[in-house]
């Protein structure tokens, strides 16, 4: 582990610019914290934090200058890999026959800033998704395969994080390429920087750092410690798969549903969900058709149609497949929970509804009521 001045972000942003790649970082936009392009240190969230609750999200001036001393917003990084709107196939009319022609990705080379350790988690689970099955997502791939990650541990976290729960954070144990620990106090400001990959350790080499003192290294433990210990949320899930499917006919789901907006918001800002439709469409000479590929929700009531009419047509239905598919069925489909424990669904659920609650009321309970 090194130390490096916070000037050299600037020159990591240079070094990975000049490798073509194209970043990828928090910056304001719309009274958000989001991910976009940027393309100087500048651009950064400086001196800003959010407060999150259920339902409710706010940015705050700090009282220092922080890069990074927020947690996460409405966007996560799923929307750079598993894109929202993605084109499949275009068939083109030539004459009284037509050609197809599928869509092959060239995506840029890109570079993830400010990753934590909870987004880093849900990366991995996407990546066993679309990567390590029977079927090989090609569109994923190809923006995967490129990707430089820039971790950021996470010091503070938000009203609604419970990483800790899932073992997914504070401290991002791997998946990255550079992870940085923010150091700061009233005599300096600094970040520990530590290689989790060969070109991570190649580009930091060419960063002007110097060594990490072993009070460099207990300070970031212990700011990760307390970070640990300060989880706006907890969740026990030892057993949780099992009382889930035994409690299928729970009268809470009745009563979650009864707040429940089948928004689809909870699974539009998590990481991991990754459920889709497909939809065909034509111009309007008729000339040129296109299949596209777009998110889609399980809170949809369109998602389990098929002929006759939905599977899941009650709102009640559609939360227990949600919640039950994240913290149960995920574990028999891919060996891990589909929950990283970011908040994201707690907080911007309009009307709060808090799937920690949710999970422990269930936990409980007596065993089919």
């Amino acid at each position: 582990m090194v130390i490096i001045d916070t000037s050299a972000l600037q020159n990591l942003f240079q070094l990975l610019a000049d490798e073509e790649y194209q970043l990828i970082g928090p910056r304001i936009s719309d009274q958000a914290i989001v991910y976009d392009r940027i393309h100087s240190p500048d651009e950064l969230p400086i001196g800003w934090t959010d407060e999150q609750e259920a339902g409710r999200y706010r940015l705050k001036r700090r009282n220092d200058s922080h890069y990074f001393g927020f947690v996460v917003g409405p966007h996560s990084w799923k929307a750079h890999l598993h894109v929202p709107v993605q084109k499949l196939w275009e068939a083109q009319r030539d004459g009284p026959s037509f050609e197809v022609r599928l869509h092959n990705d060239s995506p840029p080379k890109m570079a993830f800033i400010g990753v934590r350790a909870c987004e880093l988690r849900a990366i991995a689970i996407q990546d066993r998704v679309f990567l390590q099955g029977t079927f090989i997502d090609s569109h994923y791939q190809s923006r995967r395969k490129n990707l430089f990650i820039v971790a950021v541990n996470c010091t503070e976290p938000g009203g609604t994080c419970f990483c800790t729960s899932m073992n997914a954070g504070p401290r991002a144990e791997q998946g990255f390429d550079l992870a940085l620990t923010e150091l700061v106090d009233k005599n300096r400001h600094v970040f520990l920087v530590e290689a989790g990959s060969a070109r991570g350790q190649a580009l930091l080499e060419r960063l002007p750092h110097r060594p990490a003192s072993e009070a460099d290294r207990q300070l970031a433990r212990t700011l990760l410690e307390k970070a640990a210990q300060r989880m706006g949320r907890q969740m026990e899930t030892e057993g949780l798969k099992e009382r889930l499917y035994e409690n299928l006919e729970h009268p809470r789901w009745q009563h979650v549903a009864q707040r429940c907006l089948s928004c689809a918001n909870c699974t539009m800002v998590c990481p991991t969900c990754f459920c889709t439709t497909v939809e065909d469409v034509t111009d309007l000479t008729g000339e040129t058709a296109l299949r596209i590929r777009k998110w889609d929700s399980c809170f949809t009531s369109d998602f389990s149609y098929i002929h006759g009419g939905s599977i899941r047509s009650s709102t009640s239905a559609r939360y227990r497949q949600w919640m039950t598919h994240k913290l149960a069925g995920w574990q028999d489909q891919f060996g891990t929970l589909g929950c990283v424990g970011c908040g994201r669904c707690i907080t911007w659920c309009p009307v709060g509804i808090d799937i920690t609650e949710e999970a422990r009321i269930i936990r409980e309970s007596t065993v089919n009521p």
